[in-house]
């Protein structure tokens, strides 16, 4: 079924695409994504983007979250292959280590880039 769009009125400046405004982002293979629309998995990547490489309790601490918010959130990154996520032993205490992937941080520069596209053109 198709859908039909209705003609915008002229108001003298060009008008976003409706995918700027749309709260999706398209990723290489031109499918929506909407997996950085979360706050936790979006702060796991921004994270991740500045320091490279997070502990699990860092994250954790950083963002506020559970270990099970964030074991859930940090698992959907790493099955979209936006993190690596290493796991090891500091002696007999277990040390998980999270780290943006050159994929996450493409997928992070276009979602920061449909945000500043969605902020232009709703700020008049």
């Amino acid at each position: 079924m198709a859908v039909k769009r209705r003609k915008r009125p002229q108001t003298g400046k060009s008008q976003p695409p409706l995918e700027a405004i749309s709260g999706f982002v398209l990723d290489e293979s031109g499918a929506y994504q909407k997996l950085l629309n979360d706050r936790v998995r979006l702060g796991v990547l921004s994270s991740l983007a500045v320091s490279r490489v997070l502990t699990f309790r860092q994250l954790r601490d950083l963002l506020g979250v559970t270990d099970g918010n964030l074991s859930t959130h940090a698992r959907k990154l790493e099955e979209a292959g936006f993190v690596r996520c290493e796991k090891s032993f500091d002696g007999r205490i277990p040390k998980t280590e999270y780290s943006i992937t050159p994929s996450g941080q493409t997928a992070l520069k276009r979602y920061l880039k449909h945000m500043e596209a969605l902020i232009n053109a709703t700020s008049g």
